[in-house]
């Protein structure tokens, strides 16, 4: 009876396990939401800075711009968040592009300054893994890193 119980439990425990892994699985982003000042300003730098793609959104209310980031899923940007909010550089999102250089020209003829880690403007960072990055921030103070990541 007691073999029964354990043998019980073991099938419980790993039935519950399982559905667990299962679950986390199929965790998957969906989307992230940035809240902004301005809509239209935003939407102009996401669109033309890091020249992503606007997607439709459902609430057509002049409050949201939605861009796909691919498999990765999409970016909201949402009206309404009050200026004059100091934003960490730790605090940001990261893309990767196949040529930094070319991101950087894009910067420079759109009149963006961008930094390195420690802080310096028009500098490029080399991690310790080969990786080359920059930041720069968004119309609301947002840090966004590029870096070119295989």
């Amino acid at each position: 009876m007691k073999a029964l119980s354990t043998f019980v439990l073991g099938t419980l425990l790993f039935s519950s396990i399982h559905m667990h892994a299962q679950q986390k699985a199929n965790l998957k982003l969906n989307h992230i939401a940035i809240y902004v000042e301005n809509l239209q300003i935003s939407t102009a730098f996401y669109k033309d800075v890091l020249q992503l793609t606007i997607t439709p959104e459902p609430f057509h209310d002049g409050l949201h711009t939605w861009f796909t980031l691919g498999e990765a899923g999409k970016l909201h940007l949402i009206q309404g968040a009050k200026g004059g909010i100091a934003r960490d550089k730790n605090d940001h999102l990261c893309f990767s592009v196949s040529d930094i250089q070319a991101f950087i020209a894009n910067l420079d003829n759109r009149g963006v300054d961008y930094f390195d880690w420690p802080g310096k403007k028009g500098e490029v960072t080399t991690r310790v893994d080969g990786v080359h990055q920059i930041y720069f921030q968004d119309p609301d103070g947002h840090w966004i890193e590029i870096n070119d990541e295989k």
